[in-house]
């Protein structure tokens, strides 16, 4: 089984930058496609980035363009979240996902396809 795991949340005040970081256990890394998602309590799962490590193609929800950047490491196979210019409202426990890059068929950020979760790391933005 996958194991994915993430590091790096933290608190930060407002206009500030975090980088999160989402390890896998998955060898055949290079075929798989990592998203982000966050979830405060009592709200649903958002997705927040995409990226298809094959192709290091992208794609970011509208709440979050221009200020996060997804990446990854094929050889350390890690996956980035640079967050930067962050609000109040980016407050969420973020957690990281993976599918078979050649299964997502364009559902980038829909929770409900990818096979393995990280825990999460906490986020908090103060104001």
């Amino acid at each position: 089984e996958v194991q994915l795991v993430e590091s790096g949340g933290d608190l930060v005040q407002a206009g500030g930058s975090l980088r999160l970081s989402c390890a896998t256990s998955e060898f055949r890394f290079c075929d798989y496609a990592i998203a982000w998602f966050r979830q405060a309590p009592g709200k649903e799962r958002e997705g927040v980035a995409w990226i298809g490590n094959s192709d290091k193609s992208t794609y970011y929800a509208d709440s979050v363009k221009g200020r996060f950047t997804i990446s990854s490491d094929n050889i350390k196979r890690t996956t980035y979240l640079q967050m930067g210019n962050l609000k109040p409202g980016d407050t969420d426990v973020y957690s990281c996902a993976s599918l078979y890059q050649s299964w997502v068929e364009g559902r980038y950020l829909k929770p409900d396809i990818y096979d393995y979760w990280g825990r999460g790391t906490r986020v908090t933005v103060s104001s």
